[in-house]
Formats: C-alpha cells, sequence, structure tokens
C-alpha cells in the first residue's frame, strides 16, 4: 500500500539523511564502545579542499620555480666562462702585440695583452698564471674587487691547474667558485672564474618573496572559498531547514526558487520530492479512511446479525436463522474480498509478484468467458478472440478480468448483454469487457481506477457489494505486466473496459 516507501521517503526528506557534501569521520566513543559518526560541515570541507589543491598546485610552481632559476644560473655562469675562454682563445690566435705590431714573443706578454683588455663582472675573476714558476698574473678591470682573491691563493691555485680537466668548481671562502681554463702558449694558462653564491642567493631571496606572496594568495583564496561556499551552500541549507521543520503531519512547507543553476535545480527537486510525498500521505490517509469505512461496514452487518441470533424470537424460527447466517456470511465474505484486494494491490509493488509464462490469448478468453459465466445470470456473449501467445501471468490477470466482468454484473441486469473478447495486434495483447448498462460520466472517467472509486452517480453501486477496489486491481496487476487499463471512450451507451499487456 506504499506505506513502507512513503515513510522511507519522509526520512530521507525529514532531514535524516541531509548531509550534503558533509564526510562523515568514524571516532570512538569510550563510554559506550562504539563507533560513532562525525560530520564535518560542508562548507568547512569546500574550503578545506580548495586550500588543499592551491597548496599542491602552489608548491609545485614554486619548486618548478626555484628549478628553473637555478638551471637559469647555471646555465649563465656557463655561458660566462665559455664566453671568457674563447675571447681568450681568439685573441691567442689572432692577436699582436700592441708594442711591436707583431704576434706575442712569449706567453707573458699574451696573457698581461689580454687581461688588460678585461672588464669582469662583480662575481667574475680572470687570471693568467706562468707554467715555469706558477707565478701569478693578474689584472682585475672591474670595478672594485672580486668577492675573493682566488689567483694569490697558492693551493686553490694549483688544483685549478693541476685538474686534468679543462673546466670544475672549487670551494672558496667566498663559496663555490666555477671555473674555465685554456693553455696560453707553452708555459702560461688563462683561467676564468665565477663566483655564483651571490646569484643563488638572489634566487633564494626571489623563492622567499614568491612563497610570502603564495601564501598571502592562499589565504585570500581561502577567505574567498568560505564567502563562496557560503553563498552557494545557501540553498542546500535552506533545503536543510525546511527539511528539519516537515513532519508527517505537515508537508505544506516549500522552498522558494530564484535562478536556473544547479542549486536551484536542486530546490525545484525537493519541491517536487515534497509535492509527491504529500501527495502520497494524502492518498494514503484517503485509503485507510476508505478501507476503515468499508471494512467496517461488513463488521457491524454481521455484529448485528449475530445479535439477533441472540433473541429468542429469532432463534426459535429457523428460516429466520439461516437468512441471518447467510447475510453474515455474505459480509463476511464480501470483508475477505476486501481484505484479498488489498493485498494484492500491496504485493503488486513487489518484484516477484508476478510468475510469467507463455499463454495463448484465445485460452485464457475463453477461460474468462467460462468463469463469468458462473457469476449472474446475464447474456454472455464472445466477441472477437486474439490469435497468439502473451508472456503474462495468469493467475493474476484472470482474476483482476474477472473484476471487470463483476463490475458489469453490478451495473447491469438479469438478460442484459456483456461482451468479452480480445485481440493480438502490434505485440499488444487486448482484453475487452463491455456492458449496457448506465455508462460512466466524464467527471468519474479520471478517477474511476482510484482505489474506493464509485464511478460516479451513473454507475453507483446497486448491489451495496462492491468496494471500490476491484477498477485499481486491475489497474495495479495490468502496469505490474507493462501494460495498461483504461476506459474505452468509444460513444454509445454502457462501459467498455480495456486492458492491454504487452505479448513479449
Amino acid at each position: 500500500m506504499g506505506s513502507v516507501t512513503d515513510t522511507a521517503g519522509l526520512a530521507m526528506a525529514t532531514g535524516t539523511a541531509v548531509g550534503f557534501g558533509e564526510p562523515a569521520v568514524a571516532a570512538e566513543d569510550g563510554r559506550r564502545g562504539v563507533r560513532v559518526r562525525r560530520r564535518v560541515p560542508a562548507r568547512l570541507a569546500i574550503v578545506g579542499w580548495v586550500v588543499g589543491l592551491m597548496f599542491g598546485v602552489l608548491t609545485v610552481v614554486n619548486l618548478a620555480s626555484q628549478h628553473a632559476l637555478l638551471a637559469e644560473v647555471d646555465e649563465l655562469v656557463t655561458e660566462t666562462l665559455a664566453r671568457e675562454s674563447g675571447e681568450f682563445a681568439r685573441f691567442a690566435v689572432a692577436g699582436v702585440d700592441p708594442d711591436t705590431g707583431l704576434p706575442f714573443a712569449d706567453d707573458g706578454a699574451l696573457l698581461a695583452s689580454h687581461l688588460d683588455r678585461q672588464s669582469p663582472d662583480d662575481d667574475e675573476i680572470v687570471f693568467g698564471v706562468l707554467a715555469a714558476d706558477r707565478a701569478a698574473i693578474t689584472v682585475l678591470r672591474q670595478p672594485g674587487a672580486p668577492p675573493w682573491d682566488a689567483s694569490a691563493d697558492a693551493p686553490t691555485r694549483g688544483a685549478i691547474l693541476d685538474d686534468p680537466v679543462a673546466a670544475g668548481s672549487i670551494d672558496t671562502p667566498a663559496g663555490e667558485m666555477r671555473w674555465e681554463k685554456r693553455p696560453a702558449g707553452t708555459t702560461g694558462w688563462f683561467v676564468a672564474g665565477y663566483f655564483i653564491d651571490r646569484d643563488r642567493a638572489d634566487v633564494r631571496d626571489s623563492m622567499r618573496t614568491l612563497v610570502l606572496y603564495s601564501l598571502l594568495g592562499l589565504a585570500l583564496a581561502g577567505v574567498g572559498a568560505w564567502f563562496v561556499s557560503g553563498r552557494i551552500m545557501a540553498p542546500v541549507r535552506l533545503v536543510r531547514s525546511v527539511a528539519a521543520e516537515i513532519t508527517e503531519r505537515d508537508l505544506t512547507r516549500r522552498i522558494a526558487v530564484d535562478g536556473h543553476d544547479d542549486m536551484a535545480a536542486l530546490a525545484r527537486q525537493f519541491n517536487g520530492m515534497l509535492d509527491r510525498l504529500q501527495e502520497a500521505f494524502g492518498a494514503q490517509n484517503r485509503f485507510i479512511d476508505a478501507a476503515a469505512h468499508e471494512l467496517r461496514t461488513p463488521l457491524t452487518i454481521v455484529r448485528g446479525n449475530l445479535e439477533l441470533l441472540g433473541l429468542q424470537a429469532v432463534g426459535d424460527d429457523p428460516q429466520e436463522r439461516a437468512e441471518v447466517v447467510a447475510l453474515a456470511t455474505d459480509e463476511l465474505d464480501r470483508m475477505a474480498r476486501i481484505v484479498a484486494d488489498l493485498l494484492t494491490l500491496s504485493r503488486s509493488q513487489r518484484p516477484d509478484f508476478l510468475r510469467r509464462r507463455p499463454v495463448s490469448v484465445a485460452e485464457l478468453t475463453c477461460d474468462l468467458a467460462d468463469e463469468a459465466a458462473r457469476l449472474a445470470p446475464r447474456r454472455w456473449t464472445v466477441g472477437d478472440v486474439g490469435e497468439g501467445r502473451a508472456d503474462l501471468d495468469p493467475h493474476q490477470l484472470v482474476p483482476a478480468l474477472l473484476h471487470l466482468v463483476r463490475n458489469a454484473v453490478h451495473h447491469t441486469g438479469d438478460g442484459d448483454e456483456i461482451r468479452i473478447s480480445s485481440s493480438v495486434e502490434g505485440g499488444v495483447a487486448r482484453f475487452r469487457v463491455s456492458d449496457r448498462g448506465p455508462g460512466v460520466s466524464p467527471a468519474a472517467a479520471a478517477t474511476i481506477f482510484d482505489r474506493f472509486a464509485r464511478g460516479g452517480s451513473a454507475r453507483a453501486r446497486a448491489t451495496g457489494t462492491g468496494a471500490g477496489l476491484g477498477l485499481a486491481v486491475v489497474r495495479a496487476v495490468a502496469e505490474a505486466h507493462g501494460g495498461t487499463a483504461r476506459l474505452d471512450p468509444a460513444p454509445g451507451p454502457g462501459a467498455t473496459f480495456v486492458v492491454e499487456i504487452p505479448c513479449g
């Protein structure tokens, strides 16, 4: 009857599961020894994710920037040393002694003449060494002095000259010095050095500034994410507050929808869910009221007649006693049918409600006609009979179709015609039950398949045995088969009800 589903839906709607975007954290409850769930507020979770992602991105950017800047410094030093060394090599080949206009007569003059033309940067040092006595010939042309005079330190100078490679690095009191050397004639060496630590210090200073701005940007992003997430989560908080105020007795609250974004769509869907819940609870309450009324009627009749049996005057008359027992039995049968219909309506929503198998439509139509003929003295006729097979559950479909037959019996008299027919067209099996009764008013046609519907005054219950559940059962069984049940709007007297079931 939908009460379990509706109650579960209400539980979801009333805020028991409206922790939107709130990851749960398990913690140990020491008092009871059970694990409890603690929720992180969604707004804080969003800010945490934004700040965490930005922190990761900025960390990668800063590390990549530092690596690129240090690589640029190394490349600059290498190019500077190579340029100094290349200039000396070209001068050694093409240069001439300015005093004589001839090639240099000795290596010392070559070194002195080239060094005299150099203007090294603040972090550079260039010097020449004559190999004969390792005496240093140094000319520094840059303003000021280099960070440290490597040419004047014999161990440093010796380590450079004794190194078998043409370039390398050495630790000095002024930090690491990269160097490159070239032979100067046959007895001398030209050495160019670069102190790299100050450039690296500049990179570190730049990185400290970049990190500082990154942290400032991270803080601003966190503040911005806090306010933006607040605006984004405002509809969610509204949904949650509305859900907290909803009870089983009050489903009238709705959320004002403004905009066309995802949150507005969420609010509209939530309002739609509340509409469905309200309609479901209203239908459930109407159903319970009608069911209680219909069950109370036969119980009252049975009780009254049983009390009548207790009277001495009735108890002494066997005929009256038999009539009272027959009436009580009829009412009990009516109540049993109501209970059976209620069970069918309840079970029709279950996945195992049907047990399908291929059934001949013609045989099922004939069986239905045979069952119908036993119900009442009517002029029973069988119209067209469909040829083919349909995959259905005859144990559920035949009783449902008999409800259509009983409905026709209730609204016709002895000798009136009731026609049963079927057809198979376009992969759909159709079963029709037609009568020549008073028909169905247009106003009642829209709700005639609802539970406890009466069909309007034109087809009001005349026998006192109907409960208004038969047509609802017909529709439930048809829909369980994937089909439909409808009232044929064909003109003319009476009514024709059609049940359509897919064959496959």
